[in-house]
């Protein structure tokens, strides 16, 4: 097997993991947070609002981002995690790649990809594993890409 990182990642943080072989474990690399990630402190001022509001205006309206600032915030991030991929590749540093990342960020970093890291993406999945350590994140794509016999339950 071929050096390989793994990019996990969710709207707020994303984190890199690497490995050299096939039974070789995962070795965490280095986290990215956000930089867009004030939606969520402001997700939670809206929802602190929301509970404790005497008045009968809806704090929603004041305190909830604008959607489009919200795409705009994904947008930034899948961009710069798809320019550390880029720069991992010019580096050598990593051959292929996994993708696993909640929707829409998912979706996002894949549009963002330049043609050379594209080639070198082989599996994706949507999910939100950012608070896995590296041997639950294992196990955790172990289990999703081991083939299954029919008729037998997912572990």
């Amino acid at each position: 097997m071929r050096k390989q990182w793994i990019l996990v990642a969710n709207g707020s943080l994303a984190r890199f993991f690497s490995r050299n072989g096939v039974g070789d474990p995962l070795m965490a690399l280095e986290a990215v947070d956000s930089p867009d990630g004030w939606f969520k402190g402001a997700e939670r001022q809206r929802d602190r609002l929301d509970h404790g509001s005497s008045d009968n205006s809806s704090p929603t309206a004041h305190f909830e981002p604008h959607s489009s600032m919200r795409k705009k915030g994904v947008h930034n991030f899948a961009h710069e995690l798809a320019r550390r991929l880029e720069e991992g590749v010019v580096d050598g540093e990593y051959e292929t790649f996994w993708l696993i990342a909640s929707s829409p960020l998912l979706s996002e970093i894949k549009v963002c990809l330049n043609q050379g890291v594209a080639y070198r993406l082989k599996w994706t999945h949507d999910a939100d594993f950012i608070d896995l350590d590296a041997q639950t994140l294992e196990s955790r794509l172990r289990e999703l890409r081991e083939p299954r016999e029919m008729g037998m339950p997912a572990r």
